[in-house]
């Protein structure tokens, strides 16, 4: 499976973006997908994640209620709508896969991984 993450920017706090990450290789049919982010000097943190084939989500409760994850099956892609970006919410974004039907938010636990997108939210 190969992930490319696209969709980060600069914008300000207030502000909405939503990140894609389109899977390669194969259908994601038997896989979760999770969203994660690094801040510069922190660690890998979960974000979100989705169960492909149910649409089960998952967030950590700093974003829940302003952002939204979501997949489209015809296009093997997930989305992470960001609304309501607040500075604290800059980092750099990766989408991340594996196998299975528990959405981990252990970064190691996931297999694949698409390159980083940046978001930045200034104040």
């Amino acid at each position: 499976v190969q992930l490319q993450a696209s969709g980060g920017g600069l914008l300000q706090a207030g502000g909405s973006l939503t990140l894609s990450c389109a899977a390669s290789g194969r259908t994601l049919s038997s896989h979760v997908m999770g969203w994660f982010r690094q801040a510069p000097g922190k660690d890998r943190e979960f974000v979100s994640g989705i169960r492909w084939s149910d649409g089960r989500t998952s967030y950590v409760d700093s974003v829940k209620g302003r952002f939204t994850i979501s997949r489209d099956n015809a296009k093997n892609t997930a989305y992470l709508q960001m609304n309501s970006l607040i500075p604290e919410d800059t980092a750099v974004y990766y989408c991340a896969a594996r196998e299975g039907t528990a959405i981990p938010t252990t970064w190691s636990r996931y297999i694949y991984w698409g390159q980083g997108t940046q978001v930045t939210v200034s104040s």
